[in-house]
């Protein structure tokens, strides 16, 4: 009986960079690892045009689109995978995804002393590119996940080489599906962005006068 162990990385570690417009050996049955965390960067501004302006001139920078962003989520996949053959067999014993989310998000220095009205204009848009940038992450940690369990349930092959080259082809078309995703969801986010933004000012506007 013929009985090894090897364990080879899943792929390159990747980064992507999103936007908004206007990306140990472990059992089987472990969680996908997940990172995430989250950083601020400082605007200053002290209209709306200079906000607009200042969130232009210091957003964090993309290579992906060439230009700088409101906010973003930079995403890096890795992983590895553990292989064993016997009897000429080799199977997966193990896979391991994981997925780091590092997400930058502006913070204005003035709003303490904001208007009511500038005030409410920056506490919408900050919130709603918050929550763009948080949906960025949730989108990589779903595609991790999916990418974990299909590696697991890849059948055997008569070699490790062809089990390894398989794994390298699937991660890359996995991969490719996580992107995809990504853009379709700033595009439909970029076509509502001014519908959106209106019906959020009037909801926060409706919630403070409920208030007085």
């Amino acid at each position: 009986m013929r009985f090894a162990a090897r364990r080879h990385p899943i792929l390159p570690l990747l980064t992507l960079g999103l936007g908004l417009a206007c990306a140990v050996f472990t059992p089987a049955a472990a969680e996908t690892i997940v990172h995430k965390s989250i950083t601020y960067f400082t605007i200053g501004g002290r209209t709306a045009a200079e906000l607009d302006q200042e969130l232009q001139r210091n957003g964090p920078l993309l290579k992906t689109t060439g230009t700088r962003h409101p906010g973003a989520t930079r995403i890096k996949f890795g992983g590895d995978v553990t292989y064993v053959e016997e009897n000429g067999i080799c199977r997966i014993s193990a896979a391991r995804v994981t997925v780091t989310t590092k997400i930058m998000l502006p913070k204005w220095r003035y709003r303490r002393t904001a208007d009511a009205r500038l005030g409410l204009l920056w506490d919408t848009l900050s919130s709603d590119i918050r929550r763009h940038e948080e949906r960025h992450a949730e989108i990589a940690r779903t595609h991790a996940r999916e990418m974990e369990r299909t590696l697991k349930t890849l059948p055997s092959r008569d070699s490790c080489k062809t089990l390894q080259a398989e794994v390298s082809r699937i991660s890359g078309q996995l991969i490719q599906s996580h992107d995809r995703d990504q853009a379709q969801f700033d595009k439909v986010e970029a076509a509502n962005f001014e519908s959106r933004m209106i019906r959020l000012l009037n909801a926060r506007l409706a919630s403070q006068k409920a208030a007085k």
